[in-house]
Formats: C-alpha cells, sequence, structure tokens
C-alpha cells in the first residue's frame, strides 16, 4: 500500500496539470486570496411552496423585495410610481418591453435613461463579486459589452466616459436595446441572490408544482431539503403504489388532477368513469364519488403497507376492517364513531384491504403512467441530485420536518435494518433509503418512502395523520393530529443547542431553519423562537393556508450583514403583477445582525478555498524544491 507521501505526491502531480509552473501558481493564489476578502453572496431561504406557482414566481423575480430596496438606495428622488414602473419592467422585461413598444413609447430616449438605470443598479449588485464570476453570469451575445459598461470608470480626459456613452448610443442605432435590456435584468436578479435554499414542499395543494419544477432547474445554484409531500411524489415515482394512490387523493381533494393529466401524463380516465358508476354523489359531506373512488383504493394499499411492515406501529390506522356498514358506524376498542357515509361498495370485509379487480386495474394503469412519465422522472431526478434530508450550510442547519425526540427532549431511537438510529444517523438512513428506492425499487425502501410521507417518527412528518379519521368519522374530536414531542420541545433553546451540536455546529453561532409548521401570525406566533435559535420559516404560501396563518409565506435573507426576515402578504397574480405594476407588499425585520461583515473567508466556500490555497502553497514548494518538475512556456523563460 502506498504511504501517505507517495498519495500526496500523486495528488500534487495531478495538481499540477491544472497549474503546470509556479507563474500559474501565483496567480490562482493571488486569485482565490482576493476571493476571500469579497463580502458573502446574499443566501435566500423559502419553503412550503406547495405549486404556487405564480407567487413562488413573482418572489424569485422580485427577489424578495431586494432589487425595490436597492432602488430605494440607489435613486431616492426617483418618484413611487417610476419606481414601481422599472421593478415591474426588472421582473418582466419581456412582457414589458413588448408592451412599450405596442404604446409606441420605445425612443432612444426611453432606453437611453432605462439602460443607464439597469447598469447603475447591476453595478451596484455585482460589487460583491468578482469580475469573473458576474462576466460569467451575463448573457453570451453582451457578454463583452456588459462588463465594459460595468466596470466604466472616469480617466483624467474624460475619454473611457465618452467611450462607454458610445457604446450605449450603438446599442440604440442597431435597435438592440430591448434586447440588451432583457440581459441587464437577467443580470440584475442573478445577481442580487447568490444562492437559493428552499427548505422542502414543492408539491401538492397548489396547481403548478410542475412549472415550479421547471423553474428551478434552470436557477444558477440551489440546494433544496425534501419535504414530506416531496418525498411522496419521489415515492410514487420511484414505484411506491400506496404513494401513488396518495398523490391522486391529494390532487383530487385540491382539484388539481388536471395538473396530474396534463403536466405529467397521468390518466384519471379510468379511476372517473369507474367512480362515476360505482359511487353515489356525496359532495354535500365533501364527499365526490371521485374522491370516495382514490380514497378507498389509498386506504386499502396504506393498509396493506402497514400489514407488511409492523415495525411501523401503524395499526391504529386501519379502519376498514373496523366498519360496521349495516349499523352506520365503525367499531374501534368497543366505541361506536358514526361515519359520513356508508357507501363502500368495493368492501370484502372478508379481506377489507384487497383491491377489487376494477381497482386493480385502475392501480395498475396508475403505475404505469408514474413509472412511464419522463417529465416527472426528470423532476425527480433533479430532486435527488441537488436535495437531501438536510444541509449544514454556512453554520445553519436546514430540514424540512423534525427532529424526532423523546417527551424528555432526548433523540428518538428507531430499529431499523437491525440497526438502532437516531439523531444524524436517523435523517443520514432515510437520506440513503430514499435514494435505494429510486435506484432499487425494493419493497422494503418503497413501503419506507410512505412511511416517511406520514409515520409518526418520520422526520419529515412527525405526527399521525387522521386521513381516516376527517374522511369519514362525523366526530370532529377524532381529527386531531398529535405531534411528536418535537413540535413543543423545540422553543427550548437547549434542545436546539444539542440538535446543532448532532450536526457538529456551533450552537453559540449556528440556527437552525425548519418548514413545515405554518406559523398562525394572526394568533401572534412568531417564526423565531428558542432565543434565535430556531427560525420556522413556512408561513403559507399556499393559498388555501392565507386565512389560518394570516400572511402568504416567508423569505429569510442572509446576507454579510446578518439575517432578515420578510412576511409576505397575498399575491393577486401575474397579469395584475404587470398591469398594474403591483408588486408583492413585504414587512421585514431583523433577526440576527453579524458582529463583523461576513466574508467569503467566513462560510463553507471560504473554507473550501481556503484548502485549495493550502494545496496550492504545497505544489509551489514542490516546484521550489524540484520533487515536481515545471513545465515552463517559452515567453516565460525570455522574461
Amino acid at each position: 500500500m502506498a504511504d501517505s507521501r507517495t498519495l500526496e505526491h500523486r495528488y500534487l502531480e495531478q495538481l499540477a496539470k491544472d497549474y503546470p509552473n509556479r507563474h500559474s501558481v501565483y496567480t490562482e493564489i493571488i486569485n482565490l486570496q482576493a476571493i476571500l476578502n469579497l463580502p458573502k453572496g446574499t443566501e435566500h431561504f423559502l419553503s412550503d411552496v406547495h405549486g404556487e406557482y405564480e407567487a413562488f414566481y413573482h418572489i424569485l423575480n422580485n427577489c424578495s423585495g431586494v432589487i425595490r430596496e436597492k432602488l430605494d438606495l440607489l435613486f431616492p428622488e426617483m418618484h413611487e410610481d417610476e419606481k414601481n414602473a422599472l421593478c415591474t419592467l426588472i421582473y418582466y422585461p419581456k412582457e414589458i418591453l413588448w408592451r412599450i413598444k405596442e404604446e409606441g413609447k420605445d425612443s432612444v430616449e426611453f432606453y437611453n435613461v432605462l439602460l443607464k438605470q439597469l447598469i447603475t443598479l447591476a453595478r451596484f449588485l455585482s460589487s460583491k463579486y468578482t469580475r469573473s464570476k458576474v462576466r460569467k453570469s451575463v448573457s453570451s451575445e453582451f457578454n463583452y459589452i456588459i462588463d465594459e459598461l460595468l466596470h466604466a470608470q472616469r480617466d483624467e480626459e474624460n475619454n473611457r466616459h465618452i467611450y462607454h456613452e458610445q457604446i450605449i448610443k450603438s446599442i440604440m442605432e442597431t435597435g438592440a436595446g430591448h434586447h440588451f435590456a432583457k440581459a441587464l435584468c437577467a443580470l440584475i436578479k442573478r445577481l442580487a441572490v447568490d444562492h437559493l435554499h428552499l427548505v422542502g414542499d414543492i408539491f401538492d395543494r397548489g396547481p403548478h408544482p410542475d412549472k415550479i419544477m421547471d423553474m428551478l432547474m434552470t436557477h444558477h445554484s440551489i440546494d433544496i431539503q425534501w419535504g414530506n409531500h416531496d418525498i411522496l411524489w419521489m415515492g410514487a415515482a420511484a414505484g411506491s403504489t400506496a404513494c401513488m394512490a396518495t398523490v391522486v387523493r391529494n390532487n383530487v381533494t385540491y382539484d388539481n388532477f388536471e395538473m396530474l393529466e396534463n403536466g405529467y401524463g397521468i390518466s384519471m380516465r379510468k379511476l372517473a368513469m369507474f367512480a362515476q358508476k360505482t359511487y353515489k354523489d356525496e359532495s354535500d359531506k365533501g364527499l365526490s364519488a371521485l374522491k370516495k373512488a382514490i380514497s378507498v383504493i389509498m386506504f386499502k394499499l396504506q393498509g396493506q403497507v402497514i400489514k407488511r411492515r409492523p415495525e411501523f406501529e401503524m395499526n391504529s390506522s386501519l379502519y376498514l376492517d373496523k366498519l360496521d356498514l349495516a349499523n352506520n358506524c365503525a367499531i374501534v376498542d368497543g366505541v361506536k364513531y358514526e361515519l359520513k357515509s356508508t357507501d363502500f361498495p368495493t368492501l370484502d370485509m372478508n379481506d377489507p384491504y384487497k383491491l377489487s379487480p376494477e381497482e386493480q386495474e385502475i392501480v395498475d394503469g396508475f403505475e404505469n403512467d408514474f413509472l412511464a412519465s419522463t417529465k416527472l422522472h426528470t423532476h425527480i431526478r433533479f430532486l435527488y441530485a441537488n436535495g437531501s434530508m438536510y444541509k449544514c450550510y454556512n453554520g445553519n442547519l436546514l430540514y424540512h420536518g423534525c427532529m424526532p425526540l423523546t417527551i424528555n427532549g432526548r433523540f428518538y431511537e428507531l430499529i431499523r435494518d437491525g440497526m438502532a438510529l437516531k439523531g444524524k444517523d436517523f435523517f443520514d438512513y432515510v437520506d440513503m433509503l430514499a435514494r435505494r428506492a429510486y435506484d432499487k425499487r425494493d419493497q422494503y425502501s418503497l413501503d419506507h418512502m410512505w412511511y416517511f410521507w406520514c409515520g409518526y417518527k418520520s422526520p419529515l412528518s412527525g405526527r399521525i395523520m387522521k386521513t381516516f379519521e376527517r374522511t369519514y368519522f362525523v366526530d370532529k374530536a377524532t381529527h386531531f393530529e398529535p405531534r411528536d414531542p418535537y413540535y413543543s420541545l423545540i422553543h427550548d433553546e437547549s434542545i436546539c443547542r444539542q440538535i446543532l451540536e448532532e450536526f457538529n455546529l456551533d450552537p453559540d453561532e449556528g440556527h437552525i431553519i425548519n418548514g413545515h409548521t405554518p406559523i398562525k401570525v394572526k394568533n401572534g406566533e412568531s417564526p423565531v423562537s428558542a432565543n434565535g435559535k430556531l427560525l420556522v420559516i413556512d408561513g403559507g404560501f399556499c393559498s388555501a393556508y392565507h386565512k389560518t396563518t394570516g400572511i402568504a409565506g416567508y423569505t429569510l435573507i442572509y446576507n454579510s450583514h446578518g439575517m432578515r426576515l420578510k412576511s409576505h402578504r397575498p399575491f393577486s397574480s401575474i397579469d395584475d403583477a404587470i398591469e398594474n405594476k403591483n408588486d408583492i407588499i413585504s414587512d421585514s425585520f431583523v433577526i440576527d445582525v453579524a458582529k463583523h461583515r461576513m466574508m467569503v473567508s467566513d462560510t463553507d466556500i471560504g473554507k473550501e478555498i481556503k484548502r485549495q490555497i493550502f494545496d496550492l502553497k504545497k505544489l509551489l514548494s514542490a516546484y521550489r524544491s524540484s520533487s515536481i518538475k515545471e513545465n515552463i512556456p517559452r515567453f516565460i523563460n525570455k522574461i
């Protein structure tokens, strides 16, 4: 076996292929040292967008209100209407510039003013990045021109200023003003947010998670922490029929099944025809024929999983075998519960969790559609490639759901695959099993994908879902869903510190950034607790939650000066934003002020850059000692 010194020498030989002489090493070390001294990039954190494409699209376009803030700073004398118009143009340049052209307002004077405003804003935002990074962020066709204009400097004889004025004049004369303006708008939005964290739940409830996924796939820098709704779709794509049926039922419940058909090619035809001929419509009780048909299929498939996996300890969720339809009730532990409906035409009480032949045909059809949907698998592969159960980033811990705890605040221990798992180890196990489910499609992993969606001790759920009770039981007291002790204990700072330490993070500096649980602002709840250690950023993006939370989502912003949270008010529509120049109104408050301005050197990227510098210095020493031979170009030899 090669000793460590030999391995290091081999590594340096590989590094020398990229940096073949000491001059190239000097250059790279100087470049990296300079990067370390730039301000850290701005991170934005969003959670629980739940298919609300238009609101999410607008939040990405307005960079959570940051662009308006920069305009207020740069153009304090500009009239509010002018700022609104400029903001809307930056958010939707294609649509606004087309309207301006249609109205005959696209004059040379208009573009001359507009381009100078956009250049001023882009120059301000680019100040925290290297020139190389900014250049790579610009549309290729305007790369050189924008680079020149962003770095304009007045010289003694004003020659550079004249030169840049001529560039803008030439843009006008060639009729390229609208193309150039669109490129600048894209650059501004790119520079305003350096990195996006999406802390779970892209899918379900809202009408277009498919469009959100399309948009996320074009984002320049993103990570995703899986939510329980995401893992449900991942399980369906992997082949879990219980997950498939639950996905379909969720979309029927929220009247989004058109998205299934048009977005992902999941046919609802067989289910709809079966429901119409088999079930009674009881919409007055919240039970349409379609909802009843898919609900019974789902409860049967879920029952099969529960019976296969006694380790899930979910027998209390089995109800089909406890129905007494003749007496309009379910009998559970000797207690009778009145039913909203006794319409269960496919139920065989001798084998209540077995699908009827027609139900099996419907499930087979879903299985074929989910496994064959190219677009769905493109999106799911993106979730796997860019997502995980949790993320440790710049000292903060990001996860969607919860850390399963005992009532005493200790990490809850589960036995899986013969292993005792708790804390970070359990998170890592869930991550591994989720990836195995998509790769191997073994039944054990697939069954767990369903458990991760709704299991009491799943770190993505953390509550006992009462779906059957909510669907069929009249007594609303049965609808209450007990939650993991985490949700009450996490407001204790000592619990947060314990969790941060479990993930090897500094409990004095770090924060837990959490989604999943809507914060009821209208009831006085706060997204910040545990002496600032816990930030719950589920503010209810989904329109169905607006009345519950009183707001329409949060964005957490972490820049070089510290952390602040923005709460967003409801968004009307993209059409309204374009037509009436209506932005999302956001309220901002500071959470944490940095003790000193944070630079790249203080970040995870900075740590990696420091490691690169360390390695480059070793390579430099190897060149100086001649233990590695330099490849010196002739022109350097002549200097």
